[in-house]
């Protein structure tokens, strides 16, 4: 083991973290210090994980927690009269109720447990969707993910509705102009990203969930790319559905939350049947369970929604408007350096961004170039981000992409322009 650090080692640590531009946890020591995956080397380098649009790495706190529940409160839940079947309950709705936090959402059965966004935006289209009818209309934006794009486009096929999308500036926002051309007395619903995946676009949602309302819209946020990056308030923008995986927030993966306003959620059909989404059932027919159970039919993810509570408790405790400050700091510094490579073009350039730079180099196809940066130890996205209709806009078949996270720091900043730059030594551009 090795011997404690002195208070004199311990302030030149920190210190030297500071000037790396480290979010440092209230012991004064870096918050990657609590990732255990980011002290592997890759390829025999210090990794610089700059994949976090893909998927987050996970804290001890939240590792400790998925052991915890299968070495100490493993049982179904809802069920069973025993203590343990109690216990593990207990947890499950505990998570329900950190999600309700996270969110500030008004009541914890408006909150639904699901596999990530992608399920819960199925899971809207196929009860929400049940009364739509021929002529009616969705309307997204053109820098929607897939997940938010192809649900609608499976339920129009089914129902005789049209699915709209509102055009995307050259700089990568939402042509808002054109946005409330295309809401109409015919617009259902609208479903936006909250913060852009392939662009880091952040979304005036508040302002276009009020133009949709007024419209006589309903409306879906898409927050994968945002709970775990800023503070999130449902009540105060006023969606109606608001939609988060666990695994971008530094929880598992699997598991996932969908927020519905509750005078919506009591109306809406069950989705999937089976067990734990019953009241009652015989041969004849079928009633229901209230709120958030009828939507959770069978075993859910207890574990993975334990652990989704441990990661909202992480996340918390660090402070989302630091882990927003911290971040706003790197991408600043990231887009400056990019910026001053000759034959570097930034792909979403909006006055309002997240964490997220996505960027095209002269004579390197982004496949190639997330390549050479793995040889030096850093993970990037290479490829369409599954927003294939936004580079379509851009008449680019793809971007790399270099998304930050509350454990990265100027190193990895660094990393990234040093690799760039050795590809376009090896490509002689």
């Amino acid at each position: 083991m090795n011997a404690p650090l002195t208070s004199s080692e311990t302030v030149r640590l920190a210190q030297s973290d500071e000037a790396a531009g480290a979010l440092l946890g209230s012991d004064g020591r870096p918050v990657a210090d609590d990732f255990p995956i980011l002290a592997r080397p890759v390829r025999k380098r210090r990794l610089a994980y700059l994949d976090n649009g893909a998927t987050t790495q996970k804290p001890r706190a939240v590792i400790q927690a998925l052991d915890q529940f299968y070495e100490q409160s493993n049982a179904n839940i809802h069920r069973g009269v025993h203590w343990l079947s109690q216990h593990a309950t207990d947890l499950y709705e505990q998570a329900r109720e950190r999600v309700r936090g996270l969110l500030n959402a008004p009541d914890s059965q408006d909150v639904i447990f699901t596999r990530g966004t992608t399920e819960s935006i199925n899971l809207v289209a196929q009860t929400w969707g049940q009364g739509l009818q021929a002529g009616d209309e969705i309307l997204v934006t053109g820098m929607e993910h897939h997940s938010n794009i192809v649900p609608w486009q499976l339920l129009c096929a089914r129902t005789g509705a049209v699915l709209r999308h509102a055009r995307i500036t050259d700089s990568g926002e939402l042509d808002l102009a054109d946005f409330k051309a295309q809401l109409n007395a015919r617009t259902r619903l609208v479903g936006v990203a909250h913060v852009s995946n392939a662009l880091g676009t952040v979304n005036p949602v508040a302002e276009l969930i009020r133009l949709a309302h007024e419209a006589g819209a309903l409306v879906l946020v898409d927050g994968a790319q945002a709970v775990a990056h800023a503070a999130v308030d449902v009540q105060a923008m006023d969606c109606d559905f608001y939609a988060f995986s666990g695994h971008k927030i530094y929880g598992p993966t699997g598991i996932g939350a969908l927020y519905v306003r509750g005078s919506i959620l009591q109306n809406l059909p069950p989705w999937q049947g089976g067990g734990d989404m019953i009241r009652t059932v015989s041969f004849e027919g079928s009633t229901w369970a209230e709120g958030p159970q009828r939507f959770e039919a069978g075993t859910p993810n207890i574990a993975g929604s334990v652990a989704l509570g441990a990661a909202i408790d992480y996340v918390r405790g660090i402070g989302l408007d630091r882990i927003a400050a911290h971040e706003s700091a790197l991408l600043v510094q990231a887009t400056e350096a990019m910026q001053a490579i000759p034959g570097v073009r930034l792909i979403g350039t909006a006055a309002d961004k997240a964490g997220i730079l996505s960027f095209l180099v002269d004579g390197i196809h982004p496949h190639d170039l997330g390549t050479i940066l793995d040889t030096e130890g850093v993970a990037i996205r290479a490829g369409h981000h599954c927003a294939m209709p936004l580079m379509s806009r851009f008449g680019i078949p793809g971007t790399a992409r270099a998304s930050f996270a509350l454990y990265n720091d100027l190193r990895d900043v660094d990393a990234l322009v040093a690799g760039v730059r050795k590809a376009q030594k090896l490509f002689g551009v």
